[in-house]
């Protein structure tokens, strides 16, 4: 399931990075305490979140309006 990230906005796409990189830190700490339900959504967000940085430096570059 790919999140479509081209719609949001500039600024959406800073707080749904920062809310995807805080989620993945949380979900690292319970990975080393031994409590993750479901391990492949480490991967998951680790390429959503290179999906959105991805989007925010074609931003920064002029490729996307946002």
């Amino acid at each position: 399931m790919k999140d479509n990230f081209r719609d949001l906005t500039f600024e959406e796409l800073h707080s749904k990075h920062d809310e995807l990189k805080k989620k993945y830190m949380d979900l690292r700490f319970k990975a080393v305490l031994g409590h993750v339900e479901n391990p492949l959504e480490k991967r998951t967000l680790r390429r959503n979140i290179a999906r959105l940085k991805t989007l925010i430096h074609e931003n920064d570059l002029g490729i996307r309006k946002g």
